[in-house]
């Protein structure tokens, strides 16, 4: 596609009027910028994109930057997950057994923007997550981790999400820090599938200290796949301070191939002299030049700048921030770091033709010690008897890969904590955005990713694979496309939003910011607000399905979970009745089913089993297998315009019963009954289309008095829809 500044069908069509101007006026200018331009819509698929641009930015959580924001799975959750001491996931306890609640670090009031780091690293991120549990936060980590921002202390990160897509279920990869998790980003593993090992800690910092190459990792980075398959890349860095933070650079082969440039031209440890990257000089030298080399001496994205304006951007470029702007709680700031975001799309969108062809993709590596509420999609763990807290349609040699089974690198310098056999991640949720001419509009996506969805979607669009991502992360986490919209790009309605500022003012903000006062923690805890309201949410590849069946005889209940969706899936089941116990997890494929037993003779036949699954997801299945053996439902989706949910009413008893069902949300009509025959098969039914797809309903049965089954969740139609209507608003 040439690209014309003349020809602005998106401008046209978004703001021909007064007030559609004065909404454009109103974004900060990076961003009116990027929306401003067409996207390339050549072939309408995503061949399309000729770059792709990757920044990985420091240490934050999803919750701790947009629990409050509007239109995504925040603090107004109303399936937060429940724990044994009788509150959900939101009502932490600490090391002296007071209730703590998430709290706003508010910039007028101390040193929010500087309020320092959590512990992150494997025991504590264990110690946090608690196999699922989720309830140990304060104590794991420590109290600042139950903080948060609004939007006058992120107004960029939140303004970008109302111009673009932002990932509400985007997990980094480890339950630990930044290495192995960006690890992870570069490579698809942290050494199981690669070497046979597995990285732990923070080691082998690939930074202008960067070691011999007698040391390090010995598996395939992705940028080696690259080179062999000819596609163009570049890793923008700056050698006097990357912030330890390009670990390809912590690779044998990659620190012999520096070994072997001409004095002149190795990196070294004295920023000072280090050479700038020439690209003449230096890819002649060695074709990983360009992934080692000082190619951006200042730091400060001149060298992005010039590749754009000159036409040579690489297919595939990954940014890395200086420390001052990685977003890194200590060196950095959230200020500091949104305005380095702001500089790469001013960068990008100086070059109009460039941006209609480009995709950014903005991540953090991990969230510190930050809490996030949402329960990770890890593997399942394992009981203390070692036997499994769920199951997986998986091959047990693929699930192999996603467990602390595997010694550390042979020459591992820091150590690493003892091989534990638990789960390696996916870990806690962190930000993404999907920032692109195809992802306008302010969507949220709630598809499960994480570091290896960037691999996958590179895979996608350039077709080189990279075999050392496992076939739990293929099958669970997503390849990101389902946040775009190839087909017919310029056409997003814009909203309204604000949030620039200047390196100055950043820089200042964060220094007196750092003088301040620590925000005290509240003594009483108050529950956070999460703003109501949606915004557009893209379609997703999901069809979940979970049924059960009482045996009074054998006293159990089976869970099965069916996956009729194009995207595998993970079940969290908690046994409300025991949420001491290690919550189960259940992986299933797309295409199969996958059941699960529980037996309830301890509990006299009782049973109170609450499944979640991925964008609001949820089964509860409460009962007494002696009195209602007889009494079942099954959930259906009738795929028509507007998309209509059935209950199937089972009834397999010898004298007629009557269910009941009642909204829990989305509509205020209702109650509803149905009388069944002995033996025989009734309905309810509802269309969705006045709630955009969600439902949530209860259902009781007169013939056995505690049979309780909810249901809620979303259907997906292959359209884009909106996200929860009932985030904060009802329990």
């Amino acid at each position: 596609m040439t690209f014309n500044p003349s020809k602005r069908k998106f401008l046209r069509n978004t703001v021909g009027t007064a007030a559609a101007a004065a909404t454009l006026a109103s974004f900060p200018p990076s961003i009116r910028r990027a929306l401003a331009i067409e996207a390339n819509n050549a072939t309408g698929t995503i061949n399309d994109v000729k770059h792709v641009v990757l920044l990985m930015l420091e240490n934050r959580s999803f919750d701790s930057y947009f629990g409050t924001f509007k239109g995504v799975r925040g603090y107004g959750d109303r399936f937060a997950i429940p724990l044994a001491n009788g509150q959900n996931a939101f009502f932490q306890t600490d090391a002296t057994n007071n209730t703590l609640t998430p709290y706003r670090l508010d910039a007028k009031l101390g040193n929010a923007q500087r309020a320092g780091s959590t512990p992150h690293t494997w025991p504590n991120g264990q110690a946090a997550w608690d196999h699922g549990r989720m309830n140990r936060w304060p104590v794991a980590k420590n109290r600042l981790s139950m903080s948060y921002y609004e939007t006058a202390e992120v107004p960029f990160q939140r303004a970008l999400a109302d111009a673009f897509t932002l990932c509400d279920a985007y997990h980094c990869s480890m339950h630990t820090g930044t290495i192995p998790n960006r690890l992870y980003y570069w490579t698809g593993t942290n050494g199981p599938s690669g070497s046979g090992v597995s990285a732990m800690v923070n080691e082998f910092n690939g930074g202008n200290d960067v070691g011999p190459s007698t040391a390090g990792w010995d598996w395939k980075t992705y940028a080696d796949r690259l080179v062999d398959a000819n596609v163009s890349w570049k890793v923008y860095q700056s050698l006097a301070d990357n912030y330890g933070c390009n670990e390809m650079m912590g690779f044998k082969h990659w620190r012999a191939a520096m070994e072997s440039m001409p004095a002149g031209r190795r990196p070294v440890a004295l920023p000072a002299v280090s050479p700038a990257y020439d690209p003449a000089i230096d890819d002649a030298l060695s074709p990983l030049a360009k992934g080692f080399g000082n190619t951006m001496p200042d730091g400060l994205l001149q060298s992005f700048r010039d590749d754009i304006a000159n036409g040579t951007l690489p297919e595939i470029s990954w940014i890395i921030p200086p420390s001052l702007y990685s977003e890194h709680p200590g060196p950095s700031s959230p200020a500091q770091g949104g305005w380095y975001v702001q500089q790469v799309l001013d960068a990008l969108t100086a070059n109009p033709e460039v941006f209609s062809k480009t995709v950014l993709l903005i991540n953090y590596d991990e969230n510190d010690g930050f809490f996030d509420h949402l329960p990770p999609p890890s593997a399942p763990s394992r009981n203390t008897d070692g036997s499994l807290a769920g199951g997986s349609t998986l091959a047990d040699a693929d699930m192999a890969f996603e467990y602390h089974n595997y010694p550390p690198a042979t020459t591992t310098q820091n150590g690493q904590a003892p091989i534990d056999g638990k789960p390696f991640g996916p870990g806690p949720r962190v930000p993404m955005w999907i920032v692109s001419p195809w992802s306008r509009g302010g969507f949220v996506n709630s598809q499960t990713f994480d570091h290896t969805s960037t691999l996958l979607f590179l895979e996608k669009r350039f077709g080189v694979k990279e075999p050392q991502i496992g076939a739990y992360r293929r099958a669970v986490c997503g390849d990101l496309t389902s946040a775009f919209n190839f087909v017919n790009p310029n056409a997003q309605a814009l909203p309204t939003l604000a949030g620039r500022s200047t390196k100055v003012t950043v820089d200042n903000l964060a220094i007196s910011q750092a003088a301040m006062a620590a925000i005290p923690v509240p003594t009483t805890p108050v529950t956070p607000v999460q703003q109501t309201g949606t915004r557009p949410s893209r379609a997703l590849p999901y069809e979940l399905h979970t049924t059960s069946r009482a045996d009074a005889t054998g006293k159990t209940v089976t869970l099965s979970f069916a996956n009729g969706g194009a995207a595998g899936a993970v079940f969290h089941v908690y046994d409300k009745l025991h949420l001491d116990a290690i919550p189960r997890r259940y992986v299933v494929e797309a295409g199969k089913t996958l059941d699960g037993v529980w037996s309830v003779a301890a509990d006299n036949g009782k049973y109170d089993l609450w499944v979640i699954g991925p964008n609001g997801y949820h089964r509860e299945f409460i009962g007494n297998v002696s009195e209602q053996a007889t009494a079942e439902i099954q959930v259906c989706y009738e795929l028509c315009d507007p998309p209509q949910l059935q209950v199937k009413l089972f009834n397999r008893g010898d004298k007629p019963c009557t269910f009941s069902a009642a909204a829990k949300a989305y509509r205020t009509d209702g109650p509803w009954s149905k009388t069944v025959a002995p033996g025989a098969v009734g309905e309810l039914a509802w269309p969705l289309g006045d709630s955009g797809n969600w439902y949530d309903f209860e259902i009781a049965c007169d013939i056995a008095p505690s049979f309780r089954r909810r249901i809620a969740g979303r259907i997906e139609n292959g359209k884009d829809s909106i996200s929860d209507p009932a985030l904060g608003v009802v329990a």
